[in-house]
C-alpha cells in the first residue's frame, strides 16, 4: 500500500474481480477506496450485465442498474478463461495482483489451472477469495443456489414475513450482499497479513453461513429459553409495541417492552395530553404487567385507542411528537422518504455518475467517511473489454502479442 498523505485508502492494491455476481460488490468495496480493480469478464460479459432492472427504455449490455452500481471505479478486460491462452493471461495478471475475488463453483478455477495452489506458486503473497453458496468443503459445497436458497437454508426466511403466511424473503438479495460484505472484510484482513508475512492465503466464504450470522439472537433464544422465535411482521409483539398505520404510511412504536415502565408512562402522558379518547385507562396497573401486555386482549385494547389517533397524523408529525417526549417512535421510510431525506442530502450520500451513453445515474455512495483517505466515485462502470488493451500493456504484453491473443479469441 502507499502511504502518501490524502491518497486513497487502498491505493497500491491491485485486485482481479472474476465478474461473478457473488463477488462484484466485494470488488466494488475495494475499488471505491482506491484499489485498482480489474473486472475479468467472459466474452459475453459479466452475469450482472444481464440482471434487471435496467435504465428506462434501454436493453443494451450497459443498462443493468445492478451492474452499473456494483462496478464503479473498475476497469474491464474481456478474457476467456476457458482457453489456454486466456488462462495464461490470467496467471500473468495474478502474478502482479494482491487479491483475486472469484465466485465459481468449487473446483472450477482449479480445473482451469487457476486455483490457489497454482496461483500461489506464481505469487506467494497473493490472496484468493472464493465466495460460494456453501463454501469450498462439506456435503453441500457443490450445490447450486440463489439468494433465495441461502436465505431459506440460512434460517432467515423463517423469521421473515407474516404469522399467517409462508416465509418471505427481503428485497434486494440480502444473502448475496452479506456474502460480499463479509468477503470484503476477510479479504482485507488477509491482504494486510500478506503484506506483513509475504504469504497469501485462500479465503473461503460461505453465503449460507453469512446469513446464519444475521440471525442475531434467534439461536440464543432457543439455547437460553428453549423458545423458537416466530414471524411476527405486521403484528404487535406486545401491546403498544409494533407497527401502526398512520395517515401517509406506517410508524413503529415501542411503548411496552424494554424499559416499558419508563416508556409506557411517557406514552400514556402524551396520549392523554393529546386528548385521545380512552387513554386514561393506560394508567391502570395491569398495563405495566408484561404478562398482560402479550395478551390479545391488551393488544386489541391498545390498538383500538391508538390507531385512530395515529391515522390522523403523518409519519413526520408522529415522529416529531415522539422525539419531543423521548418516546421510541420511528417512521417506516419508503423509497421516496430515503431519497428525499435531509440527513442524506446534508452528508452527500447519494452521488451522480454518467454512464458510457451519457445517462445520469443516481446511486448510493459510501455509508462511512474517512477523514484522511476519503471514499470517491472516480469513474463510471466500464463497458465490456473497455480496458483490455491497457490491462494487457500493464501486464507486459506488446502490441503484437495483444493482437495474437485477439486472433486466438482469448481476449477482446
Amino acid at each position: 500500500m502507499t502511504s502518501t498523505p490524502n491518497a486513497a485508502a487502498l491505493a497500491g492494491i491491485t485486485v482481479l474481480d472474476v465478474a461473478g455476481p457473488l463477488g462484484n460488490y466485494c470488488g466494488k468495496l475495494f475499488a471505491d477506496l482506491g484499489a485498482r480493480v480489474i473486472l475479468v469478464e467472459p466474452p459475453e460479459g459479466a452475469p450482472t450485465r444481464h440482471i434487471e432492472p435496467r435504465i428506462a427504455g434501454r436493453n443494451d449490455p450497459d443498462s443493468s442498474l445492478t451492474f452499473q452500481y456494483q462496478n464503479t471505479n473498475k476497469e474491464s478486460i474481456a478474457l476467456d478463461l476457458d482457453t489456454e491462452a486466456g488462462q495464461a493471461v490470467f496467471r500473468k495478471l495474478a502474478s502482479q495482483a494482491s487479491l483475486v475475488i472469484e465466485s465459481e463453483q468449487p473446483g472450477v478455477m482449479a480445473r482451469r489451472g487457476l486455483g490457489f495452489a497454482e496461483l500461489s506458486k506464481l505469487n506467494a503473497s497473493l490472496t484468493l477469495t472464493s465466495i460460494t453458496a456453501f463454501g469450498q468443503s462439506g456435503p453441500f459445497s457443490h450445490w447450486l443456489a440463489t439468494d433465495l436458497t441461502a436465505m431459506g437454508m440460512g434460517g432467515m426466511m423463517y423469521l421473515a414475513g407474516y404469522p399467517d403466511t409462508a416465509p418471505m424473503v427481503a428485497c434486494g438479495e440480502q444473502a448475496v450482499g452479506a456474502a460480499n460484505v463479509f468477503a470484503g472484510v476477510a479479504s482485507m484482513a488477509a491482504v494486510y497479513d500478506a503484506e506483513i508475512s509475504n504469504t497469501g492465503q485462500h479465503v473461503d466464504v460461505s453465503m449460507q453461513e453469512c446469513v446464519v450470522l444475521g440471525m442475531e439472537n434467534a439461536v440464543q433464544f432457543y439455547d437460553l429459553e428453549g423458545s423458537i422465535r416466530k414471524r411476527n411482521a405486521g403484528t404487535q409483539r406486545l401491546a403498544g409495541t409494533g407497527v401502526f398505520e398512520c395517515r401517509d404510511g406506517y410508524i413503529y412504536l415501542m411503548a411496552g417492552g424494554v424499559g416499558s415502565n419508563k416508556f409506557w408512562a411517557v406514552t400514556t402522558d402524551w396520549l392523554i395530553a393529546e386528548g385521545v379518547a380512552g387513554a386514561e385507562q393506560f394508567r391502570e396497573p395491569c398495563w405495566l404487567d408484561q404478562a398482560f401486555l402479550v395478551t390479545d386482549e391488551a393488544k386489541q385494547r391498545f390498538g383500538a385507542i391508538f390507531t385512530p389517533f395515529a391515522r390522523s397524523l403523518t409519519k413526520s408529525e408522529l415522529h416529531a411528537k415522539g422525539r419531543e417526549r423521548r418516546i421510541p417512535l420511528a417512521p417506516i421510510s419508503d423509497t421516496r422518504d430515503i431519497c428525499q431525506s435531509p440527513q442524506r442530502e446534508y452528508r452527500g450520500y447519494f452521488v451522480d455518475v454518467a454512464d458510457a451513453h451519457g445517462a445520469t445515474l443516481r446511486m448510493p455512495g459510501a455509508p462511512y467517511k474517512l477523514s484522511e483517505t476519503p471514499w470517491a466515485l472516480r469513474k463510471r462502470a466500464p463497458q465490456l473489454g473497455e480496458h483490455t488493451q491497457e490491462v494487457l500493456a500493464w501486464a507486459g504484453y506488446t502490441q503484437d502479442q495483444q493482437q495474437a491473443l485477439r486472433q486466438q479469441g482469448a481476449v477482446q
